[in-house]
């Protein structure tokens, strides 16, 4: 797989995952004031954590939601129950702090990055409205693709770019949404690729489409699959064939988090398509993902399992907008107390257990 030089030099100087603090992390929680293991998950992603950031005693707050919003041509085929000016419409909710991923984010104090990462329909300024300015939304991949490598490339540049930007304003963990009409089926297509499943157990039905508008949804990704038919391994010829922009800078997002050391929690299906974008850009990459929780999408279930990534929740949702992975704030943010704050049965002069 060839990559610009921007994406080579950035990929040449990431960091590994800290397997050495990881360790160190995995031997305090056994000294810990509790049964080892009583902590089940939050043991092991504490310890995850330790080495994302190769820090015993990490720092991972404040947290922050990076939502990117992006439209897609493969609209056009009639993919959704939902007109495609809707992405518009709920940035515009989103700016105003009315939608679900606004309360939600307040409820974990996180902040809400808005990215228009390609809208065709111009939004209102707003000093909460990033815009990347690399183009108005991915063509229609059933006839074409979805956009240049050029662009796949440029796009990828630009949220690790956001990512990095954002570290640099004090946020020390970022979770990942996304908006836009017609995005999971562009998730449905990247996810068959890279997984190797078919476009049938890819795709689910997005936002509540009839079996009809299913059935033509799988079509069009069967179709698109056989005219472009992209390089399993080559992440950025799957994402010129099917997009979308909001993908790639997602992908970007990941990159750009881990060459700081942030941990990233994902949120449902098109985010999981990023994510499986950026370890094939490089392999290990996972090691710094969260999987916030799995989503009624039966395609999302497909990516976390090839990414070897478990859920954190599973509450059925499939909404979108960084919701799910937002209210992994806390689990993630608990994890990490229990780890720095509890004392170890000699801190406490506890009795340990009997031998």
């Amino acid at each position: 797989m060839n990559l610009s030089p921007q994406l080579t030099a950035l990929i040449s100087q990431l960091p590994a995952f800290d397997g050495s603090v990881a360790a160190a992390a995995r031997s305090r929680q056994d000294e810990l004031t509790k049964p080892q293991g009583s902590l089940g998950e939050l043991e092991a992603l504490s310890i995850q954590v330790a080495g994302i950031t190769g820090c015993l005693a990490a720092e991972i707050e404040p947290a922050a939601v990076i939502v990117a919003a992006a439209e897609h041509g493969v609209c056009e085929e009639g993919v959704s129950a939902f007109p495609a000016e809707v992405t518009t419409q709920m940035v515009t909710n989103f700016l105003h702090g009315t939608a679900a991923i606004n309360a939600l984010a307040r409820n974990c104090n996180a902040e809400v990055f808005i990215v228009d990462a390609g809208i065709s329909s111009e939004c209102p300024d707003h000093k909460k409205l990033h815009r990347l300015g690399f183009g108005k939304g991915s063509a229609n991949f059933a006839k074409q693709a979805a956009m240049k490598k050029g662009e796949a490339e440029s796009i990828i540049e630009g949220g690790a770019a956001c990512a990095k930007k954002i570290h640099q304003q004090g946020i020390r963990m970022i979770s990942l949404g996304e908006m836009g009409i017609g995005n999971t089926t562009a998730a449905a297509a990247v996810v068959a690729v890279v997984t190797d499943s078919s476009p049938s157990s890819a795709t689910g039905r997005g936002t509540m489409i009839d079996d009809d508008t299913w059935r033509k949804k799988v079509s069009v990704i069967e179709q698109a699959i056989a005219k472009h038919q992209p390089d399993s391994k080559d992440a950025i010829g799957i994402l010129s064939a099917f997009g979308g922009y909001e993908t790639g800078f997602l992908c970007g997002c990941i990159l750009g988090a881990a060459s700081c050391r942030m941990p990233v929690i994902l949120d449902g299906y098109p985010t999981s398509a990023a994510a499986l974008l950026a370890e094939l850009i490089c392999p290990g990459i996972k090691n710094f993902m969260i999987a916030g929780h799995c989503s009624a999408e039966p395609g999302h279930r497909l990516a976390l399992d090839h990414l070897e990534l478990k859920p954190l929740l599973n509450l059925s949702m499939r909404l979108g907008e960084g919701s799910g992975a937002a209210l992994a704030i806390p689990i993630v943010n608990a994890a990490v107390r229990c780890l720095n704050e509890m004392a170890t049965f000699e801190e406490a002069a506890v009795a340990g257990r009997k031998t």
